[in-house]
C-alpha cells in the first residue's frame, strides 16, 4: 500500500494517509498570542486543511485527542469545539493536560481520520 505524507517539515509530516486513514500530527497554533478559545479554533482551522488536502474532512474523523497546557482553559477550547464540531458526526475524543514544547501555546490537538 502507499504511503503519503503530507506537508514535510524537518521531524514530521503534518499527515500520514495509509490504508484508507488520515494520522495528523499533532498541530499547534499559528497564533501563539491568543487566547486558548482562539488558538483551538485557529488549530481546528488546520486540521480542516489537512483533511481537504488528503481528500477527507471532519465529518470523517474518527477519534481526536487534545492537550491542554491548562486545564483551566478546558471551556474556552469547548468553546471553539463546539463551534466547529458537526454534531452528527461527533469523533471519539479524549483531553489531557501536559505541557506543550513552547510554552505560548495553550492547545495541541492529533486525530485519524478516515477517507471516503
Amino acid at each position: 500500500m502507499t504511503i503519503v505524507r503530507l506537508q514535510p517539515e524537518a521531524r514530521l509530516s503534518g499527515a500520514v494517509v495509509h490504508g484508507g486513514l488520515v494520522y495528523l500530527a499533532g498541530q499547534v497554533p499559528d497564533d501563539p498570542g491568543a487566547d486558548a478559545r482562539g488558538q483551538t479554533a485557529d488549530v481546528l482551522r488546520q486540521i480542516d486543511a489537512l483533511l481537504a488536502e488528503a481528500g477527507t474532512d471532519k465529518t470523517r474523523m474518527l477519534s481526536m485527542q487534545v492537550v491542554l497546557a491548562d486545564l483551566a482553559d478546558y471551556g474556552a477550547m469547548n468553546q471553539a469545539w463546539d463551534d466547529w464540531l458537526d454534531p452528527a458526526h461527533r469523533p471519539a475524543r479524549m483531553t489531557i493536560q501536559a505541557g506543550l514544547a513552547d510554552p505560548a501555546w495553550r492547545v495541541e490537538i492529533t486525530g485519524i481520520a478516515a477517507l471516503p
